[in-house]
């Protein structure tokens, strides 16, 4: 995982329990336990990371380890070796062929997508259904 430029770097090594926010992108490969607010930017968990930690964020990419609701306003991208075990709800869901997931999925479309989408619809002169989020529960 080659860190993005203008992110913060948090190395395998370090552990941190307790509330992490800030605003700017941040990637981690350590441990977290507690919550993580980074509601205007993304958070990229790397493959050594192991997060326990309820995650409020723009974009969430995961290469490691998840346990959490995650809140995502943006898009959540779980990558082959994802780990993910709790509930998330976004807006745009990308699963690689072998992560896991175990838990709930709830999708919206985020307000500025749906605003964009009503002058088209107006125009082209078709009724907008009322959408309704999307729910993926696992079998019991």
């Amino acid at each position: 995982m080659k860190p993005t430029e203008g992110s913060t770097v948090i190395g395998k090594s370090v552990t941190i329990r307790g509330e992490l926010s800030g605003g700017e992108d941040l990637e981690m490969d350590g441990d977290i336990e507690g919550t993580i607010s980074l509601p205007d930017h993304s958070l990229t968990v790397g493959p050594n990371a192991r997060v326990a930690a309820d995650v409020k964020v723009r974009n969430l990419i995961v290469f490691g380890k998840v346990t959490g609701t995650l809140h995502v306003s943006g898009r959540v991208d779980l990558r082959h070796s994802a780990v993910v075990q709790g509930d998330i709800f976004g807006g745009r869901l990308s699963i690689e062929e072998n992560a896991t997931l175990k838990g709930k999925v709830e999708l919206k479309a985020s307000e500025h997508r749906a605003v964009d989408i009503l002058p088209s619809a107006a125009k082209a002169g078709e009724q907008r259904a009322e959408q309704t989020p999307l729910v993926l529960e696992p079998k019991a």
